[in-house]
């Protein structure tokens, strides 16, 4: 069989063609998921020359100039191989079938539904964010943007022994969602101040400002979001001395330095599968399906959509 991928044409335009399937043992895909932010990105032409190399991932064909193959959160199953028959999470793009090396799949752990592990480069990415972070037991938090990095971030930290988290974001729908998962979600005039750790991933300048506002004193704010070619002003005015607030980037593409002796990309992958694997309360955050093939006339509108958490893509 031939691979089929989707392909982003042009600026805000996608269609199915032919792709490379790499070299590797063959994976057939059983489902992958959109995650927004990024695809985003791509999608509107806005990933920085500077930026190009450091973004392209496996499986990749293409350039940012387009045309271009991206994503980054694929579930399929081994045709061959030692891993034969066995579920995987790989970083590769929506695409029907594909080969990797065996070290990049990541096989399922028991009891972890294929339509929830598309979730798992959104779970590494909150996983590192809150090592960045530094949060301890009993802190109080605020995680501003409700989106699906800023849920499972939020997530995570609600697990710390008496820590008292806060998700902040302007759609009131937010809550409801958050409640699902045992978070309380507010808008941003009801946000708790004084907070020991503030996370950042609205994409947003407002977004930033408020997290700079509900910080407390030698607080640390982490910003987590990634905005392509936009300049995105940051209010260094006010508090934001006196205060002595420490503004840190977080970003998946590098382990924590006091982390990178002990850990590997692997060890991180496979702990996001198994943070995944223990809480069935995520699939809530599984917004909408599409079959592949109805992916491209679907693409534009599923990015566009406030509502759009993880948008899940169906290839059988």
């Amino acid at each position: 069989m031939t691979a089929r991928a989707l392909w982003i044409t042009a600026r805000r335009q996608a269609e199915i063609r032919p792709a490379e399937s790499g070299a590797g043992v063959l994976v057939e895909a059983v489902c992958s998921g959109i995650s927004r932010g990024t695809e985003a990105l791509v999608f509107a032409g806005e990933v920085p020359a500077s930026e190009a190399q450091r973004m392209r991932g496996p499986g990749m064909e293409g350039g940012f100039d387009f045309p271009v193959k991206y994503g980054y959160c694929s579930v399929g199953r081994v045709i061959e191989g030692a891993l034969a028959g066995k579920l995987v999470f790989a970083l590769f793009p929506h695409q029907t079938q594909y080969r990797l090396p065996e070290a990049s799949l990541t096989v399922l752990p028991e009891g972890l539904p294929a339509g929830r592990a598309v979730l798992g480069a959104n779970m590494e990415t909150a996983l590192n964010i809150v090592w960045d972070s530094g949060a301890q037991a009993g802190d109080r938090i605020a995680v501003i943007g409700a989106g699906v990095v800023g849920l499972l971030t939020a997530r995570l930290l609600a697990q710390l022994p008496g820590a008292e988290v806060t998700l902040v974001d302007i759609l009131p729908e937010r809550a409801g969602l958050a409640a699902t998962l045992g978070l309380r979600c507010v808008l941003p005039e009801a946000a708790p101040r004084d907070c020991d750790v503030v996370i950042h991933t609205s994409a947003s300048a407002t977004g930033l400002g408020c997290a700079l506002t509900l910080a407390g004193l030698n607080a640390t704010v982490v910003e987590a979001s990634w905005y392509g070619t936009r300049s995105v002003p940051v209010a260094l005015g006010a508090g934001f001395h006196s205060q002595r607030l420490r503004l840190i980037s977080s970003q998946v593409g590098h382990l924590p330095s006091d982390r990178a002796p002990r850990w590997s990309y692997a060890r991180r992958m496979a702990t996001a599968l198994a943070l995944l694997c223990a809480d069935a309360r995520l699939d809530a955050l599984i917004s909408g399906e599409t079959h592949f093939e109805d992916l491209p006339a679907q693409y534009p509108e599923i990015l566009a959509a406030p509502e759009t958490i993880c948008h899940r893509i169906r290839y059988t």
